[in-house]
């Protein structure tokens, strides 16, 4: 069984629900307390083993190779200043040479045909999809969890939580539901509360088979006239696994207003030098 060693992050979305704070800036370098969204999601992936990144980029992102790019003037005054701290936190966060790739959509045709921008850099490899609008908080790397996972069982795998209303997301639909880890037999987009097959819903983080690419290139546009991943995965079902992991954490939608605030309350609470202080400061709000 081959190793998971590459990422795709597609990162070329205009960030629309969180207008106008996206009109400039990236909405994946929309900070989420002291770092940009994007730092959580690579640190999650690099905690899983992850060596490869290939970034699907669009019009207006270069902010974002530039942030994993060195800062010589900002590097050598911290130094001078010895403020060896933020530095050593700089260096840190500094990819290795080589190990991020950057490619262009050239058109905002889907989440599918963002993957499929990939493939030449994927290869033949099973690789994991990352969707950074979604941060993952938990104890754990989600992706690290997910990887466990797939060294068990091989295939496909998709990360997945439970959610109160089914009908708002896309959800799976469980041979079985005897513990976190389920094999799948189809997914359903959006259902109706009533007749939703689970209420697990589809947290924006996917390993998959190299497979999925010859799908997704003849896939024909599905809603919202898009080449959409998930009906490419629905058809790759019929000829391999697909199973899903209940992991252990929580997901914030940092691609609405309200899913990013919670994102910076969760992540400033919990940090260990201001959490404290940050959770005093919630107090004045009642």
């Amino acid at each position: 069984m081959s190793p998971i060693r590459k990422a795709v992050l597609p990162v070329a979305g205009l960030g629309t629900r969180v207008l106008p704070a996206t009109k400039s800036i990236p909405k994946e370098m929309l900070p989420v307390f002291d770092r940009p969204a994007i730092q959580y999601v690579v640190d999650e992936a690099r905690a899983a083993g992850i060596e490869h990144f290939v970034f699907v980029t669009g019009r207006n992102k270069s902010a974002i190779e530039d942030y994993f790019d060195s800062a010589y003037e900002l590097e050598d005054t911290l130094r001078e200043k010895n403020k060896t701290t933020i530095l050593q936190e700089l260096e840190r966060i500094r990819p290795a040479p080589g190990s991020m790739s950057f490619v262009r959509q050239q058109a905002p045709l889907g989440l599918g045909h963002a993957i499929a921008c990939a493939r030449d850099i994927i290869g033949q490899e099973p690789f994991a999809i990352l969707l950074p609008d979604m941060l993952v908080k938990s104890a754990r790397s989600c992706l690290a969890q997910m990887v466990d996972a797939y060294d068990r069982v091989g295939g496909n795998v998709i990360a997945v939580e439970p959610c109160e209303d089914p009908s708002a997301y896309g959800v799976i639909d469980p041979v079985d539901r005897s513990g976190p880890l389920m094999k799948m037999k189809g997914m359903v987009e959006k259902p109706p509360r009533e007749s939703a097959p689970s209420n697990l819903f589809i947290t924006g983080r996917y390993i998959l088979q190299p497979e999925i690419f010859p799908l997704l290139e003849d896939q024909a546009a599905g809603a919202g006239g898009e080449i959409q991943l998930t009906d490419a995965m629905v058809r790759l079902m019929d000829s391999q696994d697909f199973h899903a992991l209940e992991y252990d954490g929580t997901s914030y939608d940092c691609g609405s207003k309200l899913g990013y605030f919670r994102a910076n309350l969760a992540y400033a609470t919990s940090d260990p030098e201001h959490g404290e202080a940050a959770r005093a400061m919630l107090k004045d709000f009642g």
